[in-house]
């Protein structure tokens, strides 16, 4: 676990890679038409997302003052996937850098899957059964 430190006057600050990936999973989460999260292209399986897991689909680099965040997401049918991608990638680097004061060089935003309404529908229901 890599760790981002900064000194100042009092001490120092540090930040594990774990809080920025869970920062980025949460933000990658608020966007529409974001259905799930992926483990990437070796885990493959989508999961839902749920606050139990949200670095799922999230890969981080941290220095000392840059991260670079490598996200695997499945989207909602019907949407238009460079458009949530790019809001994905805003809203990524706009909350990594608001909470951690790193900056944020770049956002890899790698589609793994689409999920169509009917999908959706009939894994709630499963879900409920159990």
């Amino acid at each position: 676990m890599v760790i981002s430190e900064e000194k100042n006057g009092l001490g120092s600050i540090r930040i594990a890679d774990d809080v920025v990936r869970i920062i980025a999973g949460m933000a990658a989460s608020e966007v529409s038409g974001v259905v799930s999260m992926s483990g990437g292209v070796v885990g493959g399986i989508a999961e839902k997302l749920g606050r139990k897991n949200l670095s799922k689909g999230v890969k981080v680099e941290v220095g000392e003052k840059e991260a670079a965040v490598d996200l695997y997401i499945v989207v909602e049918y019907g949407s238009n996937i460079p458009e949530v991608a790019a809001r994905i990638q805003d809203a990524v680097k706009s909350a990594i850098e608001r909470m951690t004061g790193l900056a944020v060089v770049e956002v890899n935003v790698n589609i793994q899957g689409v999920a169509f309404a009917n999908e959706l529908n009939e894994e709630e229901n499963s879900n409920r059964v159990k």
